[in-house]
Formats: structure tokens, C-alpha cells, sequence
């Protein structure tokens, strides 16, 4: 396989991960980015914990999708986060208009 048929077949890749995600974003209730995933869940349980002079997060997810482009199944039951890097949720609003900008990317 040449680098090109390999940067095609991950363009594509990417562009179908894309159209998933667009396709499933209405199905969930936050957003959670960490420094290496980003998953849309439909619960989440949020914790800042001290271990010694360190702080970390723990967070629990359930009912989640994994951007993840090599993932055979995005969909899961349950995804549990322990990091020491900042983790970000947002919960989502699904308005109309924000419903009708995704049907148009």
C-alpha cells in the first residue's frame, strides 16, 4: 500500500466518523473531551479526586459513543476516565436550529 492509497483510506475513514457522529449527536445528552478521546454520553458521573499532592478526575460514562477513527464499535455501555488532564463537559441542547445546522455540514 503507497502512503497516498493510505492517506486516502484515512481521509475516508475520518470523513465517515464525521457523518456518524452528525448522525448519532442527537441521541445524546453531553459532550466529554479529554486530551485523548472524545465521547457523547447519555450519563456522567464527574469526580475530582486527591491522591496525595495530586489531583485527578474520574469520570464514569454511560451509555457512550467513542470518536475513535480504528474503533470496530463506537457504541458502549460503560467508559470509565481516570486522568490527571483537564476534563471537559458540556451538556447538550437540542434546539431546532442546532438540529438543522448539523443536517447542513
Amino acid at each position: 500500500m503507497s502512503a497516498e492509497d493510505l492517506d486516502n483510506y484515512e481521509t475516508e475513514a475520518e470523513l465517515a466518523l464525521y457523518k456518524e457522529y452528525r448522525d448519532v449527536i442527537k441521541l445524546f445528552r453531553y459532550v466529554v473531551e479529554t486530551e485523548r478521546r472524545f465521547y457523547l454520553a447519555n450519563g456522567v458521573d464527574f469526580r475530582t479526586c486527591n491522591g496525595g499532592e495530586d489531583v485527578y478526575f474520574d469520570v464514569q460514562l454511560t451509555d457512550a459513543w467513542v470518536w475513535d477513527i480504528y474503533r470496530p464499535s463506537r457504541f458502549v455501555k460503560s467508559v470509565r476516565i481516570v486522568t490527571f488532564k483537564d476534563v471537559n463537559v458540556e451538556e447538550l441542547t437540542h434546539t431546532d436550529a442546532d438540529l438543522d445546522i448539523l443536517g447542513r455540514i
